[in-house]
């Protein structure tokens, strides 16, 4: 295994323009083509300023779109998803080749395998323009996940795409898309497949205070020795909550829990910091209480969760083994059911 030089990862605070007010898909897309000429200035000029070791560039999340606002399953599959193979991962890639770098980020898209829903992904885009990393969220309060459709999908994509690791020329990467830094299993799931560095597009309420979010990042970085890019949105245009709730702090945090660079507020560049994998690898290797990763009895975690489950899986496929499109109050329909269930077992 090759020990990639240091280089430098941004994660890119960037303005998200929302879909949400547009009528027909055609008026979402050209915003998002709008939205991608823009990133690529901001990347290229980044590069530019920042300098040429430049290597990876972290978008936040679902950057091109903003999130659903009551949109049902199948109106926002169709105007805000994107194909896998679509004209905005192209125009992406195009900004990975051009730029040389791979090029991190989020957004919703669609799977043929599940008509009707879409998944949340965060992606890894090499220089060459290929998607490396396909990462999708598992763990949403108002989007359909893999685990909605479990037996199906991994009959079609095996268990391995549920925790995705990218073997790349700049280390062992994987993504955590932006709430599900709050759950530490992710987080070792993907360790324990040998990432090193955790891709973290956000769109989150940042403020001075130790966030949630922000305290998660360094524990997520502690506990499992690795690097997390987490860019977060420079505030969302085009919907009802105000501009700035979702803005600032994007940040690099290296495999000790220290924050290397973190952004103020409003667009910005300055989250950027050196990504050192040797330096990664040889902390990996030494002995001593700090080494947490090493010292992880995972077969007794194994056994505690064996017989728990807390949400069902398979909640989005009917008896028949299709795809059920979700109506908009389920998603807390079934939260309720679940609490419910919590309190019958005498959990909570």
């Amino acid at each position: 295994m090759s020990t990639p030089d240091p280089y430098i990862a941004l994660a890119l605070q960037t303005t998200c323009d929302a879909v949400n007010a547009d009528q027909t898909t055609e008026a979402a897309r050209v915003r998002m083509a709008a939205a991608i000429a823009r990133i690529r200035n901001q990347v290229i000029g980044s590069k530019r300023f920042i300098g040429q070791d430049v290597r990876l560039v972290v978008l936040p999340e679902y950057f091109l779109t903003g999130f659903p606002m009551g949109e049902p399953a199948g109106v926002w599959a169709e105007k805000a998803a994107l194909d896998i193979d679509g004209p905005e991962y192209q125009a992406l890639g195009e900004i990975a080749r051009v730029a040389d770098v791979f090029l991190g980020g989020n957004a919703y898209e669609r799977d043929p395998h599940f008509p009707g829903l879409y998944f949340q992904t965060s992606f890894l885009i090499a220089p060459s323009g290929e998607v490396v990393l396909r990462n999708r969220r598992l763990v949403s309060m108002f989007a359909p996940s893999p685990y909605d459709v479990y037996d199906r999908y991994v009959s079609i994509y095996g268990k391995d795409a549920l925790f995705p690791v990218a073997d790349t020329e700049i280390g062992r990467i994987s993504a955590i898309s932006s709430e599900e830094i709050l759950y530490p299993e992710i987080g070792r799931a993907l360790a324990v497949r040998g990432a090193e560095l955790i891709v973290h597009p956000t769109s989150e309420a940042a403020s001075a205070l130790p966030s949630p979010k922000n305290i998660a990042k360094q524990a997520r970085a502690i506990e499992n020795l690795v690097y997390v890019v987490s860019a977060n949105s420079a505030g969302i245009d085009g919907i009802s909550i105000p501009r700035a709730s979702t803005d600032g702090s994007s940040k690099v945090i290296d495999y000790r829990g220290l924050i290397l660079a973190e952004a103020g507020y409003g667009e910005s560049m300055t989250g950027y910091a050196e990504i050192d994998i040797a330096g990664l690898r040889r902390y990996r290797r030494r002995p001593g209480m700090a080494n947490i990763l090493s010292r992880q009895p995972m077969a007794l975690w194994a056994e505690a969760y064996a017989d728990i489950e807390i949400q069902p899986r398979n909640s989005l496929i009917d008896q028949a083994g299709e795809t059920v499109t979700p109506s908009a109050p389920w998603y807390a329909e079934r939260q309720r059911r679940v609490i419910e269930g919590l309190a019958d077992k005498g959990v909570i």
